[in-house]
């Protein structure tokens, strides 16, 4: 008979090495699926997955059988860890995300010429953005704005606009990548 997560937890704090390994195993597929999604690419995922079991590890001493649930739990630390791992990159800008191309291509030309193709190839990317996400990007990198400040003028919440922006840089991430 399988155990259930909570008693495979007491038994784990009780001692039992193996217990904590039956939960990685039963959880594993179901926090890498999750990730998968949140980050929209699977070494990301992976990242992100093994962050989780390094928080459960280090975490579950204080988790308590009796008034939580065990997969509501692991699924709230994938879910916080996730998005931790979002407002690391949130960081990027279009600036470095051409930085980072252009060091990635080892051509015969100037760095400038090739920096200024680049930034044209971006700003076709840009208007090939569905609406709701280039408008975004082109008020925060064009006029300025910060999101706070574009949510205002959009008349949308707050993590909306950051969803929208960051949803953007992915989808220039991939459009740059299979266009260069």
């Amino acid at each position: 008979m399988d155990r259930s997560d909570e008693q495979l937890v007491m038994d784990y704090l009780a001692g039992d090495e193996k217990a904590l390994e039956k939960l990685v195993r039963r959880y594993l597929p179901l926090i890498y699926n999750f990730s998968r999604r949140y980050s929209g690419d699977p070494d990301n995922a992976s990242d992100i997955v093994q962050e989780v079991f390094v928080k459960v590890w280090k975490n579950l001493k204080g988790f308590d059988t009796k008034k939580g649930n065990f997969k509501s739990w692991i699924f709230t630390i994938a879910k916080n860890t996730a998005l931790d791992w979002f407002k690391k990159k949130r960081d990027l800008s279009l600036s470095d995300f051409a930085d980072s191309i252009v060091d990635a291509k080892q051509l015969p030309i100037t760095d400038e010429i090739y920096k200024k193709s680049l930034l044209n190839n971006l700003q076709l990317a840009i208007g090939k953005l569905p609406v709701k996400y280039g408008e975004v990007i082109n008020l925060y990198h064009n006029k300025g704005l910060n999101f706070r400040e574009i949510a205002d003028f959009l008349k949308e919440p707050l993590n909306t606009v950051k969803s929208r922006y960051r949803r953007g840089l992915i989808f220039l991430r991939k459009k740059l990548s299979t266009d260069l």
